[in-house]
Parts: structure tokens; sequence; C-alpha cells
């Protein structure tokens, strides 16, 4: 993977866990999901480092783990693994699985997430893996 693929893998990563945002912000007040989204975001453009993404991932797992309600837990692990994957690419497939699984529709998620990849990305992310089956989320 170039760097320039593992930018814009991390900034789709961000998208899909800023797809369903809304999810955990309707349950709670906490910045931090969309905190690493935006860290996830600046990463890919060149604005901060892997170390700030990384404590900005931390945080939003964090929030998660303080969170009642299991849609918005999966939102906000969806942005933690969104800035996670400024440090490891493959975390990108995981804030994909958790925004579908925060979703309330799964399978429009799930389209809308393969319709957002760029092409020359499908390679790093296999939506047919088990993770993304209706048994894993």
């Amino acid at each position: 993977m170039t760097e320039k693929e593992h930018k814009q893998l991390t900034f789709w990563a961000a998208e899909c866990a800023g797809h369903v945002l809304n999810i955990f912000e309707e349950n709670s007040k906490d910045a931090r999901p969309r905190n690493a989204i935006e860290a996830a975001k600046a990463w890919s453009r060149g604005e901060i480092k892997i170390g700030e993404a990384r404590k900005f991932a931390f945080a939003a797992h964090d929030a998660a783990r303080v969170t009642v309600n299991l849609n918005a837990k999966a939102a906000a692990r969806s942005a933690g693994h969104a800035a996670a994957t400024a440090h490891v690419s493959t975390h990108a497939k995981y804030a994909a699985k958790y925004a579908i699984k925060a979703a309330f529709d799964k399978e429009m998620e799930l389209n809308w997430q393969k319709l957002q990849l760029p092409v020359n990305l499908m390679q790093f992310v296999n939506f047919e893996e088990s993770i993304f089956s209706d048994q894993k989320i």
C-alpha cells in the first residue's frame, strides 16, 4: 500500500464512521468520537502525526466503553478504528464493520460504504470477508 492509498483509506474509514456518528451523538454529548473522525481526516491531509491520531482513537474507544446504547457504542468504536487506521491500515475494515453494526439499516449502510470506497482501494477492503457477514455484525 502506498502512502497515498493509506491516506485515502483512512479518509474513507473516517467517512464511514462519520456516516453513523449521529447515532452516538443522539445518545451522548461526548465529543471524543467526533474528534477521532476529525483526527483521521486531519492525518489523511497531512495535518497531524500518527501519534496524535492514535490518542484520538484511544479516546473514542474510551467513550464507547462508557456508552450504554449498543448502536451508539458501535458508532464510537467505528470512530476509534477510523483514527487508528492512520497507524495501521487494517483498522479501516473495523471502522466500516462497526459503522454497519451501529446502523439501523445494515444492508443500506454496507451498500453506502461500497459506493464511497475509491476503486483503487477495493483490494484493501474485502466486503466478502467474514467480518462483513450478517453473523458477525
